[in-house]
This record gives structure tokens, C-alpha cells and sequence, in this order.
């Protein structure tokens, strides 16, 4: 892990995290976000939501917000020298996703000062445009920064799972941010301004950008292999479900700080396209246990009818090795393994040998990823469309709680 320092000559970290602090507090902020948008049993699609999600409260709810049109998730290695610097950092980050998320226009610094804001969104930054979701990895629990005792206690770092193929380079990370919005400049202001007033105490890792298709023709978007991806979601917007399969409770053995947090898994998965378009439509469905054009179940007719597998049970019509069979069997005791899925699609171009390098930049959240997803990988271990995907990277963190108000910073509860 590096430790490199990041700031000029003569600045210490401290300093200009401290600095960074006072420059964003004094900020002239348009107004709070809008409240998140969308209906009851939204299934991700960027169409269904109207507004992101309020800044304030007990929970991020940037969790629950509906994925927008572009996405970047980075996770990044802390440089912060001790407690007092990660402390200032986090005041730090929580002050510009703060102002990103709320609008307004950048104090100006002085005549012979640097620009207050890269300028590319223009003077004043719209409001309601951004969410910002801030975890951290079980990497930050080390004997840096005297936190241990208090790691979330289901936080660890990404296994390697039987089909996958991890590159070291792309995985893990003391800290993860998601910028998502509905435009590629909003999400790059927002990178670019979070990275200026953080060089002193953060250092990119990794970091994937995403994108989200609009429905085509209708209902949950697609992935790069065509199919519609999200259908059995949870629904986001039923409190009752959320504190059941997303939230951490008060009551879940977690530490008391971590309470109204939820663990998020990010996984990066290529996807061998030039291979699977030269697989047959048929085959391709039977892979999914979906039909490609309307999403609808084998056994059904439309994308949200749900499968009778206890009618099928040696898997004539929907194979017993179909992804959605093996994903959510859809039994009593399954119930609670269930996630909340945030997918986005990526591109970045072609490989060294010239083939397209494309798939899908998978996140989902969840109160226990041992119970959840961890459970329904192993189920998914060896199924027919692990010749087609390729897993490389990604990791587990913790996505904090809320920020309550205008006093709280992220991670006050666990280092204040």
C-alpha cells in the first residue's frame, strides 16, 4: 500500500485537509437534493426516477436511489498518516459530496489562488443532479489508525470465487466512492473535485466507469449480453424489506457505530461477447432461463411473471442450471439470501489482442454478505455462463451511515 505523499513542498497533509474543510464550509450551497423519485417495485431503471436522493439522514440513501445514466465507482488506498488526518479526510469528503449533491457556487479563493472549481459544469452547480455513496474496506481496520476492535464484523477482504480471475491491481481498497448521474460531466466534475480536495489523505486504487442503457423497449434495462438484468430486484422503495435485506439494525451484533449501514459488493465482470454472439438464441435463454426479447420467465409470458419451478421440477422448461433458478430459487428459505442489486455496463475499448473489453460493473448491498451473496455465488459456481464472463477485480466494503445534518461527517460515530 502506498504511502506517498501527494501534497507540494512545504503542505503538510493535515494542513491541507484542515484547509480543504474550511474551504468547503464556506461554500454558498443552492439548496438540499430532491428526494429520491421512483415507484413502488422500480427495478433500476434510469426512466423511473426523477430526483436523487437526499443528502441528510440515517442512511445513505443514495443505496436505494435508482441507478442513473453514468456511473464511476473508485476505490482508493488512504495515505493519511494517523487518526487526526483520516479524521480531517472524511470531514473533508463529506463536505464536497455534501456541496456535489446539493448545488450552489464555489467561494471564490482570491485573485492569485488556483480556480475554486474546474469550470466544466459552469458557475454554479445544479442541484439534485449527483448521488454520492462512501464506503470503507476492511483494509482501513488495520493498525494505521487504531481501529480494529471496531471492524463491521462481516467485513473482510474479496475472496476468489471457484470461476473467478482476479487481477490484484483491481481489487480491494481502504475506501470506495460511486458517483452516479445522468450526465459523463457531472460524474467527472465530481471525481475532479472530490480528488483536488483529498490528494493530501487519498490515492486512486481503481477506478471503472459505468453506464446505465435505457429500457429497450420497456421495463428493467438490458446488459451486454442482451438481457434484462435487475428484473427480480427487491423493491427499493418498501422500508419494511430494506431493513430486512439491506440495512444493518441496531439489533444485528454489528458495532454500535455501524448501525444504518450496509455492506456493498462490487465485482467487475468481463463478458466474452465475441464468443457469446455466436451463441444460439436458444441456448443463449435457456442459459438465463429467460426469453431475450420480452425478459418473461421460460414458463411465462411477460418480464415480471414469476417462475413456478415446483411445476418444473426436473428443469424441462426451465433448465435446473438457469441462472435465475440458481440466483433466487425462490423458497421460503431463500428469502432472506436475497440482494439489492446496482449494475451498470462498462466499456473500455479493446485488450492487448484486439478484443472488445466490455461487460457488466456489478455492485449490490446487503446486511450480511456471507448469508446473501456469498450464498448465492456458491450457487452460481459452474453454471453454464461462467464460459462467457470473466470476474477480474472489485472488493468489499462497508457503506457508512448516513450523514444526519449539517453537523455530522461521514464516519463520526466511529472516530469521533
Amino acid at each position: 500500500m502506498s504511502t506517498t505523499r501527494q501534497t507540494g513542498p512545504g503542505v503538510g497533509r493535515r494542513g491541507f485537509l484542515r484547509g480543504a474543510a474550511l474551504a468547503g464550509a464556506g461554500l454558498a450551497a443552492g439548496g438540499a437534493a430532491a428526494p429520491a423519485g421512483g415507484t413502488a417495485g422500480d427495478t433500476g431503471s434510469p426512466a423511473a426516477a426523477t430526483a436523487l436522493a437526499p443528502f441528510h439522514g440515517p442512511h445513505q440513501q443514495s443505496v436505494l436511489a435508482a441507478p442513473r445514466r453514468v456511473s464511476a465507482f473508485v476505490a482508493f488506498d488512504v495515505t493519511a498518516d494517523d487518526r487526526a488526518e483520516l479524521t480531517d479526510l472524511l470531514r473533508t469528503l463529506t463536505d464536497r459530496a455534501r456541496f456535489l449533491t446539493s448545488g450552489g457556487t464555489p467561494q471564490p479563493v482570491g485573485i492569485t489562488g488556483p480556480p475554486a472549481d474546474s469550470g466544466i459544469l459552469g458557475d454554479r452547480l445544479p442541484s439534485g443532479a449527483l448521488a454520492v455513496t462512501a464506503g470503507v474496506g476492511a483494509a482501513l481496520f488495520d493498525d494505521r489508525f487504531g481501529l480494529g476492535a471496531l471492524r463491521p464484523r462481516r467485513l473482510t477482504a474479496m475472496p476468489s470465487f471457484p470461476d473467478d480471475d482476479l487481477q490484484p491491481d483491481w481489487c480491494h481498497g481502504d475506501l470506495s466512492l460511486q458517483l452516479h448521474a445522468d450526465d459523463p460531466d457531472t460524474v467527472l466534475h465530481a471525481l475532479r473535485d472530490i480528488a483536488r480536495h483529498t490528494r493530501g489523505g487519498l490515492q486512486v486504487r481503481w477506478r471503472l466507469d459505468g453506464f446505465a442503457s435505457p429500457p429497450r423497449p420497456s421495463g428493467t434495462p438490458r446488459n451486454l449480453m442482451g438481457f434484462k438484468d435487475g428484473t427480480a430486484n427487491p423493491d427499493a422503495t418498501d422500508s419494511r424489506e430494506m431493513n430486512r435485506l439491506v440495512w444493518v439494525g441496531a439489533d444485528s451484533g454489528e458495532p454500535d457505530w455501524a448501525t444504518g449501514g450496509s455492506y456493498q459488493v462490487v465485482r467487475l465482470i468481463r463478458m466474452l461477447v465475441e464468443f457469446w454472439d455466436r451463441v444460439s438464441l436458444s441456448e443463449q435463454e435457456r442459459m438465463f432461463g429467460r426469453a431475450r426479447e420480452s425478459g418473461a420467465p421460460l414458463d411465462g409470458n411477460a418480464e415480471h411473471d414469476v417462475p413456478h419451478y415446483a411445476d418444473d421440477p426436473k428443469g424441462d422448461v426451465i433448465p435446473l442450471d438457469a441462472h435465475i433458478r440458481l440466483a433466487n430459487p425462490r423458497t421460503p428459505a431463500t428469502q432472506d439470501q436475497r440482494i439489492l442489486r446496482r449494475a451498470y455496463n462498462y466499456d473500455r475499448g479493446t485488450d492487448s489482442n484486439g478484443n472488445l473489453d466490455m461487460g457488466l460493473l456489478f455492485c449490490c448491498y446487503q446486511q450480511d454478505p456471507a448469508r446473501q451473496f456469498e450464498t448465492v455465488q456458491r450457487r452460481l459456481a459452474g453454471e453454464p455462463l461462467t464460459d462467457y464472463i470473466k470476474p477480474f477485480g472489485g472488493g468489499y466494503f462497508f457503506a457508512l451511515p448516513g450523514v444526519r445534518d449539517e453537523t455530522d461527517w461521514y464516519g463520526r460515530a466511529l472516530l469521533g
